[in-house]
C-alpha cells in the first residue's frame, strides 16, 4: 500500500465525515453515551467486587476456649487447628488481651470496663484466618468438634448471605458488561450504516468499475475508527473526571467505604474503553459495509 493510496483513504474518510457531519456527530454521540454507560457499569461492578473482597478478607473465626486449659493442651489445639483445610493463620488471644481490645473498641467509654480487670470474665480464644472466605463456615464446623472448645463464632448466617451476594454480584456484573458491550457495537453499527446507505450508489459504481472490497472498505473503516476514537476519548475524559470527583467526596464524607483507588487499575479501565471505542468504530463500519459490498 503506497503513500498515495493512504492519502486517498484519509481524504475520503475526512470528506465523508464533513459531508455527513450530522451523522458523524450522531455516531460520536452514540459512542460517547454507550461507553459512558459501559464504563460506569464496569467501574461500579469493579467497586462492588473490591468492597466485597475487602469484607471477605476481614472475615475471621473466633474459637472461645474452656477455662483452665494447660499450656500443653493449648499448643496441641493450635496445631490441630492449623491442620484444618484452608486455615491460613492462627493467633492465640489471652483473656487479658481480649479485655484490652474490648476497651479499645469502647473508645472514650473504656472506663466502664475498669471493674473487669480484677475478675476478668472473658475467655481465652484463637483467632483464625482462612485462605478463602467461602471455606469459613466449613472450617468453623470442624473446630466446634474439638475438645476444649466452648464456642465458635464467625458471624453465622450473615457470612453465608454475604458470600451468596458477592457470588451473584460477580456473575451478573460480568453478564451486564458483556451485554452492554455487544449493545454498544450494534448501536454504532446502526448509526454508521446510515452513513454507508447515503453513499450506496457511489459504492455500487466503484464496485462495477472494478474496485476491490478492501479499496471500498478502508475509507469507511478509517471513518469508523476516527469517530470511535473521538467518542472514546470524550467518554474517557468524562468518566475520569467524574470518578475522581466521586472518589474525593467519598473519602471525605464516607471514609469507611473503601472504593477502588488504584491509579493503575483505573487507567487500565479507561485505556480499555478508549481502545474499545476505536474497535467499535471499526467493527461497526465492517458490519455496516457487508451488504453493500455484495454488488
Amino acid at each position: 500500500m503506497n503513500l498515495n493510496v493512504i492519502k486517498y483513504y484519509l481524504r475520503e474518510a475526512a470528506r465523508s465525515m464533513l459531508r455527513n457531519s450530522w451523522l458523524s456527530l450522531a455516531s460520536v454521540g452514540t459512542i460517547i453515551i454507550s461507553l459512558l454507560i459501559l464504563g460506569s457499569t464496569v467501574l461500579l461492578v469493579m467497586n462492588v467486587r473490591h468492597v466485597a473482597t475487602s469484607v471477605e478478607s476481614s472475615l475471621e473465626i473466633t474459637v472461645f476456649l474452656e477455662d483452665d486449659l494447660s499450656d500443653e493442651t493449648l499448643d496441641q489445639m493450635e496445631e490441630e487447628i492449623k491442620f484444618v483445610p484452608g486455615v491460613a493463620s492462627v493467633d492465640f488471644v489471652t483473656k487479658q488481651q481480649a479485655l484490652v481490645d474490648m476497651k479499645a473498641s469502647f473508645g472514650d467509654k473504656a472506663g466502664l470496663l475498669d471493674g473487669l480487670e480484677k475478675d476478668n470474665p472473658l475467655p481465652n480464644s484463637f483467632r483464625i484466618k482462612t485462605t478463602r472466605a467461602e471455606i469459613v463456615p466449613e472450617a468453623a464446623r470442624q473446630m466446634e468438634k474439638m475438645n476444649g472448645v466452648e464456642q465458635v463464632r464467625y458471624g453465622q448466617g450473615v457470612v453465608e448471605k454475604l458470600l451468596s451476594l458477592t457470588h451473584w454480584v460477580r456473575i451478573w456484573g460480568s453478564i451486564t458488561i458483556v451485554v452492554l458491550g455487544v449493545a454498544a457495537i450494534f448501536l454504532i453499527a446502526t448509526t454508521i450504516r446510515m452513513s454507508v446507505f447515503a453513499r450506496r450508489r457511489e459504492i455500487g459504481i466503484m464496485k462495477m468499475l472494478g474496485a476491490t472490497n478492501l479499496f471500498v472498505r478502508m475509507p469507511f473503516m478509517l471513518e469508523g475508527m476516527i469517530l470511535g476514537l473521538a467518542g472514546g476519548l470524550v467518554a474517557v475524559l468524562i468518566i475520569n473526571f467524574s470518578y475522581l470527583s466521586l472518589l474525593n467526596k467519598v473519602i471525605v464524607t464516607l471514609p469507611f467505604i473503601q472504593l477502588l483507588d488504584d491509579p493503575t487499575t483505573i487507567y487500565q479501565v479507561l485505556g480499555g474503553l478508549l481502545g474499545l471505542g476505536f474497535g467499535i468504530g471499526a467493527i461497526g463500519s465492517s458490519i455496516s459495509l457487508r451488504r453493500f459490498l455484495k454488488v
